[in-house]
């Protein structure tokens, strides 16, 4: 039997590397509007989010949201949503990504008072689902197909 690797790369899949944190998350670096940064991967977010501090940071254009989020112990939030943008996670690229920001305020202080460092938003099932994403967990992979 071959390798996940060998046989995703046969499907041309591309693999992005992934960080296990002392807060048992997994995290990655993404480049949203040609801009880097750091996200947690979670699997049990329905959208990528970014927070509001980071608006200006990821040249984001922001309009109103009916969404409310909800995680980490908060529920109810505020959203704004961000349209017609560019996400770049290793050599895999999508554009015209839609973002939710909202307050990752809470999230941060958590990930700080664990001492770890803090993020600049979560990378959500759109992406995992659009890009038929898998994930080695033994070997600390993610893998994403260009659709």
């Amino acid at each position: 039997m071959g390798s996940l690797k060998n046989f995703l790369g046969k499907k041309k899949y591309i693999k992005i590397p992934l960080v296990y944190t002392a807060t048992n998350h997994l995290e990655l670096v993404a480049q949203i509007n040609g801009v880097k940064g750091r996200f947690i991967l979670d699997t049990g977010a329905s959208n990528t989010c970014v927070g509001f501090d980071k608006i200006e940071f990821f040249k984001l254009t922001s309009q109103e949201s009916q969404i409310k989020a909800a995680g980490a112990g908060a529920t109810n939030m505020e959203t704004l949503i961000a349209t017609n943008n560019k996400i770049v996670l290793g050599a895999w690229k999508k554009k015209n990504l839609k973002i939710v920001l909202f307050d990752l305020v809470h999230v941060n202080e958590a990930l700080i008072s664990h001492k770890a460092l803090p993020v600049d938003g979560i990378i959500g099932a759109d992406i995992l689902k659009k890009a038929n994403a898998v994930i080695d967990y033994k070997k600390l992979c993610l893998y994403l197909k260009n659709t």
